[in-house]
């Protein structure tokens, strides 16, 4: 190793203190908190770049699709600091993560410091003094490559997002955004929500009952059977129906009813049984393979109850501390030296007979899967325990730091073993009179039944002494409080039997059941379903259901993803549109492309030509400009409409969403009866009835009333969630398209606001008129000018009802009419009374205690908003709960007084002040952030050009995007 002064750059202040623990005084560690630079917005950048080929992407898409890269506007300093730490620097090395985007900021970082010493790309996969050393030893160049596929990526999800969105503003609402793999998320979320309204329920019976031998050790052992055939037909279950509510293949089937249930049960109630047939053969289960990305993610929403972004932020966390491997990978596998450690403490903690005799290796099943980590496991060459590390933290981060340890130990440990016995019983009887026919067999004759069990006993645990994989709930499954399915092997035992033995049945009984509608995403098992359909990347998972979310396309429901209205309407136009971009298969092969193009198989400029502007020499493929290019004439009414039944009709409105009888008469001109949708009410559950019900209930929500004279705005009542009121309707706004979504919030946020005003108790939706609505938006209304103080005085309506406002001082108002009526006179009357109702004079005291040494004043007992409290008039403080009003003592009170004078008063805190507090220093993420290298928001602020446009790597980007 080189003497002098050596440079590391890492992406995260965390990361940076941990690295310079490991080394020696020759190195500085600096952190670039992130990305450093990004394609700026066309609307914030330089107006003589505007003109020119980057205007509109900040991309040439004519010129190679050359990028234009500017600093973030909040990293110039720290630019500058990289900059002068340099100048003292004999060597740089470049630390940031050893993936794509890892690969993509170290080169942005070697672009803008232009640095004139050596310069090593170091990576590593945890953060060891080992590994730290290692890494140093062995450096290497930057990988252009890999640079290459981030680039691609970024300028792919820029013209993406650019071509497409707008589309989305003009057709359906402002602000919404489309991304090469938010979209197809949220498609899987609404086809899967298509598939519930769809879905009609199926009733079925069946039968079960207990049995015992008659003979041999264990009789007198139940178990419980279920009967499973009818005369050699089979007894249809629940996977037997399709989602339309029918038998899927009727012959050799089945369908038992209500009746049909009860007249075997009485067919054959107190009948003799014998075992049919007994199969008894090995059980055997191996351990999961250590975490991926994917799997960490959805075993943290399984066990854990984490959001997907929530996993990853901590897992971060822990990665930057040296508590585990990079939480980024998409490799199942352990190395050498991770695999003797996890075999040495499994054998230490469970003992030598829980290891297998060679070493477990796992491969990743995972389409397109990359990067050459290992697996998500504990740091270090030799795994410390969640004992040895719950000193050092806590919360969720031991939580998942413990499920990371139980997992990797756990994926080297034995297989678990045992035996697995299934029996079928036949019992015989003869149905009743008056039963109906079932198969064949009609009231008064035979029928044969059998009935089934099965069970496995485990003779060894071998890794389930460690660890257990969850699983996703399906629509057969009974689920636990997380959503995670219970359906796994158990440890029912089953008597021990031989075909021919005699049986007793007790407690035969006809249950009833509905078929369950496909079960609706959970993050695990969208996560999973992404995997599976090589869409997208693992490490990015997070960030688009987190982007789902916030924009509003997917709502939770517990655990359950429910995708909202307004995802219906942007499905259905990208479906009809733009099928090609939100096709699944489709937006996989783009992801393999990406690493054809990381592994030097594909060319970057060749393969963004294709896809933007198609394939002219076949003529058949068309590239996004074309597809953007030849919409033709969309219908926005017809985009956001859904049918729901019998000419009752959801649509999509710029106010939310509404139902509309299309089928009702209504008069020439009027509109037909209308209300709006809660949002507690899902997709799935506005049935036609649900819609009729909301339809009596609100009545013709969102009536047109006419124009204010005075603003020649239209006014219009709506249904709300807090109940029925007035609003205008103010001119749609226009925005400048490729606005940020921080620039669009602040446009949005200077927009005045119409106004709003709640209906009387007295008013309906039904009876409200114009002159009505203007009156109610004329609140508050200045009554008048208290002659004393000089105060206006004015009459309004609150959370409360009605009342009086002058100053800080507040009136109850006799009734919502007098809010209009009440002169200056009768209300300096109101305020000559003394305060009744909410500001009612103070109640007497609960009790008198004397008077206080310290303020000479007197110390009463009062009934508070938060319970009974001790005051001298100055200073109060609540009883403590081990203190009654009728025990306390005047010592007690005087004490209690004291301690809280002690404490001296409690500072609030208010947002003001809090950003008066702050530092001057501006931190480009937010605190809560995933990952400081994550993708930065198109929201960001870009800095000013000031030099011609140069060829430079991407940073990664998050919605609009992808």
């Amino acid at each position: 190793m080189s003497a002098g002064r050596k440079l590391v750059i890492v992406e995260s202040p965390a990361k940076a203190r941990t690295i310079a623990g490991y080394l020696g005084d020759d190195y500085e560690v600096e952190a670039s908190v992130g990305h450093i630079r990004d394609l700026p917005q066309p609307s914030e950048m330089p107006a003589d770049m505007k003109k020119g080929p980057f205007g509109k992407f900040a991309v040439n898409v004519d010129g190679g699709f050359e990028p234009y890269y500017e600093v973030y506007a909040d990293k110039k300093k720290k630019v500058a600091e990289l900059k002068r730490a340099l100048k003292n620097a004999d060597e740089l090395y470049l630390a940031t993560d050893e993936d794509r985007e890892g690969e993509a900021i170290a080169w942005h970082l070697l672009q803008e410091l232009k640095p004139k010493v050596p310069v090593h790309r170091m990576v590593f996969h945890e953060i060891t003094r080992e590994a730290i050393n290692r890494a140093l030893e062995n450096t290497r160049e930057i990988d252009g490559r890999m640079v290459d596929a981030q680039e691609t990526r970024r300028i792919l999800d820029r013209l993406y997002g650019y071509e497409v969105s707008p589309v989305l503003w003009r057709k359906v609402r402002q602000g919404l955004s489309a991304g090469r793999v938010q979209s197809v998320a949220t498609r899987l979320v609404v086809e899967r929500e298509r598939e519930r309204m769809a879905f009609v329920t199926a009733n079925y019976w069946d039968v079960s009952g207990d049995f015992t031998t008659q003979d041999g050790p264990d009789a007198g052992e139940w178990f419980s059977a279920k009967l499973v055939q009818v005369d050699g037909a089979r007894v249809a279950s629940g996977r037997d129906f399709t989602d339309a509510g029918e038998l899927k293949s009727p012959q050799g089937v089945v369908h038992l009813d209500e009746q049909a249930a009860h007249a075997l049960v009485t067919a054959l109630a107190d009948q003799p049984a014998a075992v049919r047939s007994l199969e008894t053969k090995p059980y055997t289960r191996r351990p999961a393979a250590p975490f991926t990305t994917s799997t960490l993610q959805q075993e943290a929403s399984r066990k854990l109850r984490m959001s997907s972004r929530q996993a990853m932020r901590t897992a971060q966390t822990l990665y930057e501390n040296g508590y585990i491997t990079y939480m980024r990978t998409d490799s199942p596998s352990l190395s050498t030296q991770a695999t003797d450690a996890a075999r040495r403490q499994a054998a230490e903690l469970y003992g030598p007979e829980y290891v297998p005799s060679s070493p477990r290796v796992y491969a990743s099943k995972a389409k397109g899967a990359q990067e050459a980590h290992e697996a998500i496991r504990p740091a270090g060459d030799s795994f410390r325990t969640p004992a040895q590390v719950s000193r050092e933290i806590s919360g969720d981060q031991f939580k998942l730091y413990e499920l990371i340890w139980k997992r990797t130990v756990a994926s080297q440990m034995g297989d678990a073993r045992g035996s697995t016995a299934s029996v079928r019983l036949g019992v015989a009887g003869t149905l009743p009179a008056g039963a109906p026919s079932i198969g064949d067999a009609g009231p008064g004759s035979q029928t044969d039944a059998v009935f089934a069990a099965s069970g496995t006993v485990i003779t060894f645990r071998g890794f389930l002494a460690a660890y257990e994989e969850g699983r996703d709930t399906d629509r057969y499954d009974s689920a636990d409080s997380t959503g995670t399915s219970k359906k796994a092997e158990g440890d029912a035992r089953l008597p021990q039997m031989a075909e021919g033995d005699a049986m007793t049945s007790r407690e035969l009984s006809a249950d009833g059941h509905s078929t369950s509608a496909p079960p609706r995403f959970t993050e695990a098992s969208l996560v999973k379903a992404l995997e599976e359909r090589g869409i997208g990347r693992p490490s990015t998972y997070a960030s688009t259901i987190s982007t789902i979310q916030d924009r509003g396309y997917v709502l939770s429901r517990g655990q359950a993803l429910v995708p909202s209205w307004l995802a219906f309407a942007v499905i259905r136009l990208l479906e009809e549109h733009f099928g090609q971009l939100i096709d699944y298969d489709f937006t996989a092969e783009m992801e393999a492309d990406l690493d054809a193009i990381a592994a030097g198989d594909k060319e970057r400029v060749a393969w963004l030509t294709q896809f933007y502007f198609g394939d002219d020499t076949e003529g058949s493929d068309e590239g996004l400009r074309q597809l953007v290019e030849d919409l033709g004439d969309i219908d926005a009414r017809e985009i956001n409409s859904v049918p729901i039944g019998e000419g009752i009709t959801l649509r999509v409105g710029r106010y939310g969403p509404y139902i509309e009888d299309t089928a009702a008469e209504v008069a020439e001109g009027e509109n037909p009866p209308r209300a709006s949708v809660p949002d507690e009410v899902a997709p799935d559950e506005l049935t036609v009835a649900k819609a009729r019900e909301l339809l009596e209930t609100q009545g013709d929500g969102d009536i047109e009333l006419g124009v204010d004279p005075s603003t020649q705005t239209t006014i219009v009542a709506k249904a709300g969630r807090y109940g029925p009121y007035v609003t205008e309707l103010l001119p749609e706004p226009e925005f400048e398209e490729g606005l940020s979504a921080a620039a669009l919030k602040r446009a949005k946020a200077a927009l005045p606001k119409p106004r709003t005003a709640s209906l009387l108790k007295t008013q309906s939706l039904q009876t409200i008129t114009l002159d009505d609505a203007l009156q109610l938006l004329s609140l508050p209304r200045v009554v008048g000018v208290d002659p004393e103080s000089g105060t206006e005085i004015t009459a309004q309506n609150g959370r409360y009802g009605p009342y009086l406002k002058r100053g800080t001082d507040s009136r109850t108002l006799p009734s919502e009419e007098s809010m209009f009526t009440v002169t200056l006179a009768e209300a300096l009357e109101i305020y000559a009374q003394p305060k009744r109702g909410r500001g009612a004079t103070a109640a007497p005291p609960l009790k008198e205690l004397g008077e206080d040494p310290t303020s000479q004043k007197p110390i009463v007992i009062k009934d508070g908003r938060f319970g009974a409290y001790v005051t001298d008039g100055t200073t109060n403080r609540t009883l403590p709960k081990d203190i009654t009003i009728e025990a306390i003592t005047h010592e007690q009170a005087v004490e209690l007084l004291a301690e809280k004078r002690a404490k001296g008063p409690v500072k609030k805190t208010t947002r003001a002040t809090a950003a008066k507090k702050t530092p001057a220093k501006k931190t480009p993420a937010k605190a809560t952030a995933a990952k400081s290298t994550t993708a930065r928001s198109t929201t960001t602020k870009t800095a000013t050009a000031k030099k011609a446009p140069a060829k430079k790597a991407p940073a990664k980007k998050a919605a609009p995007e992808a």
